[in-house]
């Protein structure tokens, strides 16, 4: 049975047209502005939701509704506001800038001193972190593109307030809806796991690959691309997806800004990043010998182990192509790539799993995209 699973790697909620709360409705846009959401409904259930998961109700007592739905959503929302607020207190943070924050009304001092240098730090250049980010790149220009694939592998440190920041650390807690021209998802819970709380995110890298390594993941899209046409059925080209994956990490890579790799052939964490995934270092599992990923943060950080003094883990967000992906409830262990006609494999949950899987069996069909640092 085929299935074309998941969201494209682009989509997510703020760039979207559709309301940021039922996500199926288009946004509302008079003559002046195009608001958030798409009525007057879904701007007041958003306004009930929880300022930090955006998924339960705010809690309520007999006084007053606070703006979490619980303590740890409370803790980890001023965990992560600490991140937002590291440069000098009461000063701009776009760079080079050195005038006064905007101070709202009640006093409260901003991130920013103007609107035009607050979009500035929100899509800052990953680069030369001086001019503006192209709208489909991390970067402001193909210089910057070049610089950095030059230099790569490398990661390099997203800005807590920037657009690239936000979108990940939302998929981290948020799984974005599924969104083509024929099907429609309301948005769904991506930490999943049952008693176990959403951590906050404290640090974002982008993972920048060698050109070898890019162009080898682009050909195996092109490929699959050329074979499936996702992209005349409103996917992404080959049907890539964002998933989670959780290693092994021997060394303090990404804790307090750290981004130098280190030299350990057992810290899976840094071998993934410098060349990308080998599925011969990797073991089988109920779908054979793969590469296994998951749209379940929680999942994923099931597999994400410290061998090393850390306050923080780390967790992998990766570019897969997913292609055409057989559905399977019943494991096959056998597998050693995906069934005749298929590009992939999908563990759905409620037969064996309780949480999804995806998996593929070549490694030119999966590219580390994203370091995530966040608290256990």
């Amino acid at each position: 049975m085929s299935y074309h699973s998941g969201t494209p790697a682009s989509t997510n909620a703020s760039t979207s047209n559709l309301c940021e709360n039922c996500q199926v409705r288009p946004k509302f846009s008079d003559r002046s502005k195009t608001h958030p959401y798409c009525s007057k409904s879904c701007a007041n259930q958003a306004k009930a939701k929880c300022d930090f998961c955006r998924v339960r109700p705010k809690f309520s007592d007999k006084k007053k509704t606070h703006p979490f739905c619980s303590k740890t959503c409370a803790k980890n929302s001023a965990a992560q506001k600490q991140l937002l607020e590291s440069n000098v207190k009461g000063t701009c943070h776009a760079p080079r800038c050195q005038k006064p924050a905007h101070t709202s009304a009640n006093g409260t001092s901003g991130s920013y001193c103007s609107l035009s240098h607050k979009t500035l730090g929100e899509t800052i250049c990953l680069m030369c972190k001086q001019a503006p980010k192209q709208q489909q790149s991390h970067f402001c220009d193909a210089a910057c593109a070049k610089n950095a694939e030059n230099k790569g592998p490398m990661i390099l440190e997203i800005p807590a307030g920037h657009v690239t920041f936000k979108s990940v650390a939302d998929q981290f807690k948020v799984f974005p809806p599924l969104v083509n021209k024929f099907v429609l998802t309301t948005i769904q819970v991506s930490w999943r796991h049952i008693g176990k709380n959403c951590p906050p995110v404290r640090r974002v890298y982008k993972i920048v690959a060698t050109q070898a390594t890019q162009a080898s993941y682009k050909a195996y899209q092109t490929m699959v691309e050329n074979a499936g046409h996702f992209i005349a059925s409103g996917r992404s080209p080959g049907n890539e997806n964002r998933r989670w994956h959780g290693t092994r990490r021997e060394c303090n890579l990404g804790d307090n800004g750290h981004t130098q790799f280190c030299a350990s052939t057992k810290c899976s964490l840094c071998c993934i990043i410098k060349s990308s995934f080998d599925i011969n270092h990797g073991g089988a599992g109920m779908f054979g010998k793969g590469i296994y990923t998951s749209s379940t943060s929680s999942k994923s950080d099931d597999y994400a182990h410290n061998q090393c003094s850390s306050s923080f883990k780390a967790i992998l967000l990766n570019k897969v192509i997913v292609g055409k992906g057989c559905k399977l409830t019943q494991y096959d262990v056998s597998l050693s790539a995906p069934p005749a006609g298929y590009d992939s494999v999908l563990g759905e949950p409620g037969g064996i799993l309780n949480h999804d899987e995806l998996v593929v069996y070549t490694n030119d069909a999966i590219r580390p995209s994203f370091l995530v640092i966040y608290e256990p």
